[in-house]
């Protein structure tokens, strides 16, 4: 009598449950299947999207706030201080200093961008009167006439930016106070939830997980592991890279004369939270004040400064900060970064590197497990052994 086949001994499975082509295939069809549905019935989530647009400012601010302040109150909760207590005095400091930032710096930065547009036809006049120097050179004749019109263009763009500087700026404070109360209402909600993220952040792996069922404990909470190691690697390395080249940049820049150096360093430091993308808006920033201020010369040390403060920070800043840590290639960043940029805006910005790391944690996790219960990619002497056994 034939003895009667087990399904993995069926031609069924061997041809189509496990056939890596067939899996693959499977796996893009579901995929594309569930985001025609999801696309279809996109209504349904427009109350969601609200939602979440609406309490996105405050979450993001206060996940930053804590991935930067969990490790100062950790230390100080082993030195026996009580959690809250950390958290109150780290919650006084912040408040002094933006105070302070309210009191001092916003003021300074006011008056100089006022005194700035008001100089830039002043500026415009001595640059153009530079490389009109420059020009007499019988060697740059032939590009003299573009030269010209560039610069005419650019000097008369800065001009009427200047002159409309109180208008533009006016329009600017209407559309700001338009959302003033979208912004209050988050900068309330803020200080609440980061307070409740650093006293119950370290016990909320444990949390989430219980209500989960005994079998998935353990795993979702390698995962969850897994993910907040490669968000707080990410947001505390950026802000420190960040900080390190606002730091460069408020040595070099006033060491080689730049008008308004402290205020670019500012900016560059800021701009810098956004990979690749972030040092070009500040090169861009700095090579026109250099220009317009300084003219050619200074446009030239400007953008050896640069290029100085790029080498020190991709050759030792960055790989000492961030490390291996991340693993995540630079192109892919570059490709995250845009993508997201496109989709989601600013915000995709902001937070597709950190939303991506998360989402490869989860995929690789997803790819291991299906290693394990799969005979996809078992060699054949392991497949005998099993049937053996």
């Amino acid at each position: 009598m034939e003895e009667k086949k087990t399904f993995k001994e069926s031609a069924l499975f061997n041809w189509f449950v496990n056939n890596k082509t067939v899996t693959v295939l499977l796996v893009t069809l579901l995929i594309f299947l569930n985001v025609f549905v999801l696309y279809k019935i996109n209504f349904i989530f427009s109350p969601v999207g609200d939602f979440i647009t609406t309490i996105s400012l405050p979450i993001v601010l206060a996940a930053v706030f804590y991935y930067l302040l969990n490790p100062v109150v950790n230390f100080l909760e082993k030195k026996k201080w009580p959690r809250v207590l950390s958290i109150s005095l780290l919650f006084a400091i912040l408040a002094g200093l933006l105070i302070w930032g309210i009191v001092e710096l916003i003021p300074a930065a006011a008056t100089n961008i006022d005194n700035f547009s008001h100089r830039v036809p002043t500026y415009v006049d001595s640059s153009q009167n530079e490389i009109n120097k420059l020009l007499v050179n019988p060697k740059f004749d032939q590009f003299k006439p573009q030269i010209d019109d560039i610069m005419n263009s650019v000097g008369n763009s800065l001009v009427d930016w200047s002159k409309n500087f109180s208008g533009t700026l006016a329009t600017s404070i209407t559309n700001v106070i338009g959302h003033t109360f979208e912004v209050i209402i988050s900068l309330v909600i803020f200080p609440f939830v980061l307070f409740y993220l650093l006293r119950d952040g370290n016990s909320m792996n444990e949390k989430v997980t219980q209500i989960l069922p005994p079998a998935w404990r353990k795993d979702t909470s390698e995962i969850l592991t897994d993910m907040n190691k490669q968000i707080s690697n990410y947001v505390r390395g950026q802000v420190i890279v960040a900080l390190s080249v606002m730091l460069i940049f408020l040595i070099t820049l006033p060491l080689i004369g730049l008008r308004y150096a402290v205020g670019v360093a500012i900016m560059a430091g800021l701009f810098n939270l956004v990979p690749f993308f972030g040092s070009m808006f500040a090169l861009i920033i700095a090579s026109v004040i250099g220009l317009i201020t300084g003219g050619p010369l200074m446009l030239a040390k400007v953008i050896i400064v640069f290029v100085i403060e790029q080498t020190v920070e991709g050759r030792f800043i960055s790989p000492l900060v961030l490390g291996a840590h991340m693993k995540i290639h630079p192109i892919t960043i570059l490709f995250v970064i845009l993508t997201a940029g496109k989709i989601f805006g600013i915000w995709g910005v902001i937070i597709g590197v950190p939303a991506y790391a998360a989402a490869k944690v989860i995929i690789v996790h997803l790819y291991e497990w299906y290693r394990e219960v799969s005979d996809v990619y078992k060699t054949n002497e392991e497949v005998i052994e099993e049937k053996k056994s």
